[in-house]
């Protein structure tokens, strides 16, 4: 029988290897698997690259990730905003290696290689530091930078339901790179909120199919409000 629901976050991390590149759901604080980031804390993989929209907020999630100094390299195409304390800190002192990719290129690269792609040409960067070093080409008057796709070991990402073969379902802005990262990767570990029976998911809503699920783990929904994080009724 077919189960892919972990009992517990420790279990469903096991094993991801020193070095590993590791791609983690979110856009901005929408969508972050806070609790896979913590269990990936816990478990103590280090020198990894990680392949996420942002580079962290504030002190939590993955800002705590990259405190631990077990990151070796950061691709993301936003690092910096008020509270990027952390990772402005680990770069400007050369802890931290950075390559900065616009979102629309890092979304494709990430696509491309669940796709199968082996390399594409776009016009963004043209002429900018970020294509230096890089293949150009002229395509029909206009000018395009090659960009390879971006593979990863493990997805770390957030869902809204899933059953135990590993069909996930999402909850609107929280979807965001979810679906493409669990296509690039090796390994695909999604949290989740619900996990339901099978047949409970309306195949024409399933997202991610769990072809592309290694384990799945049920997370208690946290809700912000003043004061702080508390459970969600």
């Amino acid at each position: 029988m077919i189960n892919k629901v972990a009992s517990s976050v420790a279990q469903a991390l096991e094993g991801i290897p020193d070095g590993a590149t590791v791609m983690i759901g979110g856009f901005g604080t929408a969508g972050i698997p806070n609790e896979l980031i913590e269990g990936l804390i816990a478990q103590g993989a280090k020198d990894l690259t990680v392949v996420n929209n942002n580079a962290g907020n504030g002190d939590a999630g993955l800002a705590a990730l990259l405190a631990t100094g077990r990151v070796r390299k950061i691709i993301c195409s936003f690092p910096r905003q008020a509270d990027s304390h952390v990772f402005d800190a680990l770069y400007r002192s050369g802890r931290l290696e950075l390559e900065l990719v616009p979102q629309g290129n890092l979304s494709e690269r990430i696509r491309a290689a669940g796709a199968g792609i082996g390399a594409f040409f776009t016009p963004t960067g043209f002429g900018t530091e970020l294509a230096k070093g890089k293949e150009t080409r002229e395509i029909n008057g206009r000018h395009y930078v090659l960009e390879h796709p971006i593979h990863g070991d493990v997805a770390l990402i957030k869902a809204e339901r899933g059953d135990r073969w590993g069909n996930l379902t999402y909850r609107k802005t929280a979807r965001n790179f979810g679906p493409s990262m669990a296509m690039a990767c090796k390994r695909t570990i999604a949290s989740v909120h619900e996990v339901v029976e099978l047949g409970a998911l309306d195949p024409e809503t399933i997202v991610t199919p769990a072809i592309f699920v290694s384990q799945i783990v049920q997370v208690e929904r946290q809700a912000t409000q003043a004061g702080g994080l508390k459970k969600a009724a």
